[in-house]
């Protein structure tokens, strides 16, 4: 079964070619462990929240832009086989060197994908989110992305994925269960929908907002906690 590692950044605006540069100089090295897909992507329209958001699960200052992004892998056995060659290699260390961000604040965490749909293609935009759900409601969200994803899919999204939890580090200083304020019984959810634009986003999310089916199932989840944002693809290999 596939499974991906999630990273929510904060990047310096001027360092976004540098940025772009250093992601696409660690594709051939990913691949090389086993990875089949990599993207980031940056920040576009992240939105501000009153309790929770990006910018502040990430400490993100005035001068910085918040990056999503993920590395897939064929499965969780390939991923930890990958980590631990990581840990060894000596060319992890001179790419951690040359990071162009403060990568003490980056939040990640390991996800198995519980709900993935859509044919495959390349998105010109992506919405991403990162939610607290509790861990005996797994299967009410199973069925509230099911039957959402049929809207998002119908109104032109070309993926939908929602990825559960099963290997979110604590940090000292930012992680993902803080991000959302998770509580102790609640899982860490990594989401996105990839769409062909910007445009056909924007346009499809008016009508899902007024879509009667998208109200149907019962929320089961604190949508308080849930922290999102759009975001403008920069690497998809």
């Amino acid at each position: 079964m596939a499974y991906l590692d999630g990273f929510i950044a904060a990047v310096p605006s001027a360092n976004k070619e540098a940025y772009r540069k250093h992601a696409a100089d660690s594709v051939p090295l990913f691949r090389e462990f086993g990875a089949v897909r990599q993207v980031e992507a940056w920040g576009d329209d992240v939105s501000r929240g009153e309790l929770t958001d990006m910018w502040r699960a990430v400490k993100a200052t005035p001068e910085e832009i918040v990056v999503f992004s993920w590395i897939e892998y064929p499965d969780k056995a390939t991923r930890d086989a990958a980590i631990a060659r990581m840990m060894e290699d000596p060319r992890m260390e001179e790419m951690g060197a040359s990071m162009p961000f403060d990568s003490a604040r980056i939040i990640y965490g390991g996800f198995a994908p519980i709900h993935d749909v859509g044919p495959r293609g390349t998105p010109g935009y992506i919405d991403g989110s990162l939610l607290p759900v509790p861990a005996s409601a797994e299967a009410a969200y199973r069925e509230l992305a099911r039957v959402q994803s049929a809207v998002l899919l119908e109104y032109g999204a070309l993926r939908v994925v929602d990825a559960w939890g099963t290997d979110v580090p604590r940090g000292e200083l930012t992680d993902m269960w803080g991000a959302v304020d998770a509580k102790p019984d609640e899982i860490v959810v990594f989401d996105r929908i990839e769409w062909p634009s910007k445009a056909v986003r924007d346009e499809a999310w008016r009508k899902v907002f007024a879509d009667p089916r998208m109200h149907a199932v019962e929320m089961p989840f604190d949508q308080q906690r849930r922290i999102f944002g759009g975001f403008v693809p920069l690497v998809d290999a």
